[in-house]
Formats: C-alpha cells, sequence, structure tokens
C-alpha cells in the first residue's frame, strides 16, 4: 500500500489563484536525510518570488513543493543524531528549490539543515521563527554587530522580518528608527522609536544612524549609504523594492569614507546559532510575531493574502 500525503507542487508560473492541493507519495526515507512530520510553516517573500518569477529558472527542481521553513516533529531520523519524537525547525539549504520544501505534511530534509529545539511556544509561534528570526538575527548581530548604544535603521520594516528586527533590536535596548513607504502602514511600526515615511530619499531627513538594516535592498541602497553617520555599517538583507542588482555601482563613489557596506544571505543555519536565537527569546520573554493563521486546507486564502500584500506580518500555516 502507497502511503499518501497532501502537498502543493507547482512546475511552472503560479499565482495564488492556481494554488491547489495534490496527493503525492509520502517521502521514503535515505541516508544523511529526516522524515519531519510538518506541524506549521511561514510563508515568505522567497516562495512568492519562486512562484511567480523564479520557478522558470533551470536550477529549480521540478516539479517543486515550495517552503524555506518549517516546525514539527521527527518522524523518522534516520541514521542522523535525532530522535523519533523531537521537536525540530528547518529551513533553507535548498529547501524548496533544490529538494521538496515544507508546503506538505511530511518533508524529508537533510539532517544539517534540521535543528532541535526546546520550547513551550505552540506551533503557531514557533512557525514564526525559524527563517524570520534567522535572517533578522544573522542580519543585527554578525553583520551589524548591533550594541545598546546604537541607533538603528530599518528601512523597509513593515514585513515581517521588519517587525522582527525592531523587537530584537529594542529588546537589546537600542534605539530604533522605521521606515515604510505607505502612510497608512505607519501605524505598524509604532513600536519603533520613531516612523518615518520613506519617499525614497532619507539622506539629510535624519541624524545619528549607527546602523542600517536596508530590507528594500538595491532599490535605496546608495541613499542608505549616504544617509548615516561616519563609521556607520549598512547592511542589505531584503529585496522588497523589486530591483536585485545595483548597475552602475561604484564602491570607491558610491560607499562614502567610513561607511561599511555589508549583506547576509541565510543560507547557512547551525544549531549553535539556532541555540543562541531561542535563548535569546526565552531570556528576553519575546513572544514571535504573526497575523494569521491558515489551516493547511486553506492555504489558497493564505497565497492570496501574501501576494494581494493584504497581511502586515508573518503568514503562518498549520498543519
Amino acid at each position: 500500500m502507497v502511503n499518501l500525503m497532501k502537498a502543493v507542487i507547482i512546475d511552472k508560473i503560479t499565482p495564488a489563484a492556481n494554488i491547489k492541493i495534490s496527493e503525492v507519495e509520502i517521502p521514503k526515507i535515505k541516508p544523511g536525510w529526516v522524515l519531519v512530520k510538518v506541524k506549521a510553516f511561514g510563508l515568505n517573500h522567497s516562495e512568492k518570488i519562486l512562484r511567480l518569477e523564479e520557478i522558470n529558472e533551470s536550477y529549480i527542481k521540478k516539479p517543486v513543493i515550495p517552503g524555506i521553513e518549517c516546525v514539527g516533529i521527527i518522524e523518522n531520523p534516520s541514521d542522523s543524531n535525532l530522535k523519533k519524537g523531537q521537536k525540530v525547525i528547518s529551513l533553507m539549504g535548498g529547501m524548496g528549490r533544490s529538494f521538496n520544501g515544507s508546503y506538505c505534511q511530511y518533508a524529508l530534509l537533510p539532517a544539517h539543515h534540521v535543528f532541535s529545539i526546546e520550547s513551550s511556544l505552540t506551533w503557531e509561534q514557533l512557525a514564526a521563527i525559524p527563517e524570520t528570526f534567522f535572517t533578522a538575527w544573522g542580519s543585527l548581530f554578525e553583520c551589524l554587530q548591533l550594541k545598546q548604544t546604537d541607533k538603528l535603521l530599518v528601512r523597509g520594516a513593515t514585513c515581517a522580518l521588519g517587525y522582527t528586527a525592531i523587537q530584537i533590536a529594542k529588546a537589546v535596548g537600542c534605539k530604533v528608527v522605521a521606515t515604510t513607504h505607505k502612510k497608512s502602514k505607519l501605524k505598524y511600526i509604532n513600536n519603533a522609536d520613531e516612523q518615518i515615511l520613506d519617499e525614497g530619499m532619507l539622506t539629510g531627513k535624519i541624524k545619528g544612524i549607527t546602523k542600517v538594516l536596508d530590507l528594500v535592498g538595491p532599490k535605496s541602497l546608495k541613499d542608505s549609504l549616504t544617509a548615516v553617520e561616519k563609521g556607520a555599517i549598512v547592511c542589505n538583507t531584503g529585496i522588497l523594492g523589486g530591483v536585485y542588482e545595483l548597475n552602475n555601482f561604484d564602491p570607491i563613489k558610491d560607499i562614502p569614507n567610513g561607511v561599511y557596506l555589508t549583506g547576509f544571505f541565510s543560507n547557512y543555519p547551525t544549531q549553535q546559532i539556532i541555540d543562541e536565537i531561542f535563548n535569546f527569546i526565552n531570556n528576553k520573554n519575546i513572544i514571535p510575531n504573526f497575523v494569521n493563521v491558515f489551516d493547511f486546507e486553506s492555504i489558497k486564502d493564505a497565497i492570496t493574502a501574501q501576494d494581494a500584500g493584504t497581511v502586515n506580518g508573518k503568514i503562518v500555516v498549520k498543519i
């Protein structure tokens, strides 16, 4: 008898209207991989790019189950050090692109990208953590070397990553300035010390910025570099502006003297960093933010909300 599971599978450009749930065989275990019973996962901008653009690229395994993160329990640990029934999270490493991801009931994942966790948070709360907190954490601490004395600018803050970065930075104790390009969304970043309507040019309009998390990306990066104090660090993590590369970028002329540019790529999580994140969450009593929870059977509605941009924060799908 073939054991089946429910999954979302795509092989071409797939807007929300074309999302459907299919029945496929539960993956068979193999050495170096573990089978995770998925309890919940968050939706990410990266998956939207995959569905609406990137799926046509030759390096994408097709057909593919999308989803770059999940939380769940070990169903079959194979030859790993994990145990059946253990609570885990998984993210990145080619998930949902090079191999099938999390939009399913059971995910076969490389053991080196599955991490054990201990937490009393609900599955919905846990699902708001993996990619979002890991990316915010790496951007703020590994790249920006954030300290309590910093004044941080989060540019493009009205997204799940932006909200989380503000939450972490405020827990550290630094001052936070947050921007959005929509006046109607200023109210969603009121936990920052200052909220600014970003009309494309911040240089000369803000003072004292020592660190920048730029989630808009290449579209605003040159302006971010000139809007800061000498000695500041700018980290380009997001591409919300829809521009993926900086054409005609001259590092000598476009990076001011004494200002530093870096970027964070979230493809390399480790158990040590995951442990640090969960220790921080526990010690600071942080409750991960999510704004909508959908049952897996309603994933088409969840993706419709994502594509329409009507949800201000993390969308979680619970299985």
